[in-house]
């Protein structure tokens, strides 16, 4: 089974940059797109499904605004467009579909970036996240998260970790977060299997020429409950394919 994780940053112009043809070419089973920036009727028709017989999106109150989308022909038991708390649901930032063999949460965590405000919004969204997610931990559930998380968790997961350090998504505090996360339970799939890679990044800023000189950040994961490792064969970072600032990433599990 091959999931890919995409934040397109607008399905509507990713899907003029050939967002099409790369799912005819990749055909992932789950295809879990982040900052759709569109609601369902507002894309053309074969963007709306891309393909699948089954597409689910959850979309930002504001329009333009954030939205993530899940699109698959696997079974899915049951899905939830929210985790159920409405500052964060009204942005569309969850897709969670119920799988006979797991839970796969599409997430757009938030951005910090633009001030105090959503700086603190950002840290309570991650704080009530870990709370959900160590709940459904308990039950043994069995978890994938995948998505543009806003955070990188290690230095070699920055071009410039020194200078980057004070920047939003590479805080102390952010990065502690990450360790708490992996800490309830949950393996980072890249990581996994190339523990030791640098300079492979997921998004580069489009200023600057950042993606041609690789001046990026590593902060869009699939990540996976421990109860999941055995099922994990392979994961990687898609960083050739173009259409969005960001770059898919990939993982592959048997059942």
């Amino acid at each position: 089974m091959k999931i890919v994780s995409w934040n397109v940053n607008g399905i509507r112009a990713c899907y003029k940059k050939g967002l099409m043809d790369y799912v005819m070419a990749e055909s992932p089973d789950i295809l879990c797109l982040q900052e759709t920036k569109a609601h369902r009727e507002q894309v053309e028709s074969e963007a709306q499904t891309l393909g699948y017989s089954q597409s689910h999106w959850s979309s930002a109150v504001r329009k333009g605004y954030s939205g993530v989308a899940t699109f698959t022909d696997i079974k899915i038991d049951a899905v939830d467009l929210g985790m159920g708390i409405q500052q964060y649901d009204s942005e569309g930032r969850f897709v969670i579909t119920r799988h006979p063999e797991f839970d796969l949460y599409n997430i757009y965590f938030p951005n910090g970036g633009s001030g105090e405000q959503r700086h603190l919004f950002k840290q309570q969204f991650l704080k009530d996240l870990l709370s959900h997610l160590k709940a459904e931990l308990s039950l043994d559930k069995k978890i994938i998260v995948v998505g543009d998380y806003n955070i990188a968790h290690r230095e070699e997961d920055v071009y410039d970790p020194v200078r980057l350090s004070k920047e939003s998504g590479f805080l102390p505090e952010e990065r502690a977060w990450f360790e708490q996360f992996l800490s309830l339970g949950f393996i980072d799939t890249f990581r996994h299997f190339q523990p030791e890679a640098q300079g492979r990044y997921t998004w580069w800023s489009y200023r600057e020429l950042a993606r041609v000189n690789n001046r990026g950040w590593r902060i869009d994961y699939i990540c996976v409950s421990e109860n999941l490792k055995k099922h994990l064969v392979k994961a990687d970072i898609q960083d050739q394919i173009e259409g969005s600032d960001h770059c898919p990433v990939v993982a592959e599990l048997e059942f």
